[in-house]
């Protein structure tokens, strides 16, 4: 007897898609609200690299321009770093499809890198640098006064426990900072979107996807044994992901240890109660949680 095969209802995978597409407009809308990402008048250049993560971007941004209260550009800006085989016709058809400005910046990047870096090591801060340098003089030959990065939640706080881990330090990619060379400001309008949805509503926009072959290609990188490790804590731990997001945004430097934060040296008792006083001798903001995960 053969197996039946269930028919998905169309009515619910449009229901679906329609609930994601909503949910990326919202949390893009509320990271440009909250951080200020897009003023009136702005010139945005979107870096379009060619993954799902950019092409999401621009795709949310250019819905998002149609009915924001203020008015804005946008460019696409993709920088051809000559990898080979890399289909350099795909981006300009689908922006010239979409009827988006853009430019192509061809720069051989990926020759310098190959060079430089040997096989066994990364090549991904060398590869960074470089295309931020171009990246950075192209914003300024088109005036952008916003640089759009497609960096999401989960590149961000992949970022924190590298620092954490590696370096030793609090520190992860903010949603907006001036560029390290102060000429511009860089945003990232994804900054609350997860990983998995920009890969479903990429799937589900048939965005033209170009791998990357160069640090794309390298395995047992550290960001991506990071990246397994939240994965693995969204799976098992639902909620835990989004709970370190929302520490990220409220954070208390005298419960911290950095004395250029907090002035512990000249800390003195007010005689005031403090709700934000020493309590780690009775920790209840702690306990349900603990007992929970126990």
């Amino acid at each position: 007897m053969k197996p039946v095969r269930l028919l998905r209802d169309p009515r619910k995978s449009e229901f679906e898609a329609n609930k994601l597409a909503k949910r990326l407009r919202r949390q893009v809308g509320e990271a440009i609200s909250d951080f200020r990402l897009i003023e009136h008048g702005d010139r945005v250049m979107v870096c379009l690299s060619g993954g799902k993560d950019s092409y999401s971007l621009l795709d949310v941004l250019l819905q998002l321009k149609e009915k924001a209260p203020v008015e804005f550009e946008l460019i696409a800006v993709n920088l051809d770093q000559k990898q080979p085989g890399f289909p350099a016709r795909v981006l300009p058809g689908y922006l010239e499809s979409r009827g988006v400005p853009f430019r192509i910046v061809g720069q051989d990047t990926y020759s310098v890198v190959k060079r430089v870096i040997p096989e066994v090591k990364t090549m991904c801060s060398l590869c960074s640098r470089l295309r931020r340098g171009v990246l950075y003089r192209v914003a300024g030959e088109l005036g952008a006064t916003k640089i759009a990065l497609g960096h999401h939640r989960d590149d961000i706080l992949a970022t924190f426990f590298l620092n954490l881990f590696y370096a030793g330090k609090l520190k992860a990619m903010p949603a907006k900072l001036v560029s390290d060379n102060g000429r511009h400001i860089v945003i990232r309008p994804l900054a609350y979107a997860k990983e998995s949805d920009l890969a479903a509503y990429a799937e589900l926009k048939a965005f033209p996807i170009i791998p990357c072959n160069l640090c794309g290609s390298q395995q047992n990188l550290q960001r991506q044994v990071v990246g397994g490790l939240l994965r693995q804590w969204d799976k098992q731990y639902p909620g835990r992901v989004a709970s370190i997001l929302r520490a990220m945004s409220d954070v208390r430097p005298s419960h911290l240890m950095d004395r250029r934060l907090f002035d512990f040296a000249g800390l003195k008792p007010t005689g005031i109660p403090d709700a934000e006083g020493d309590r780690a001798f009775d920790p209840e903001e702690l306990g349900e949680a603990l007992f929970a995960e126990a």
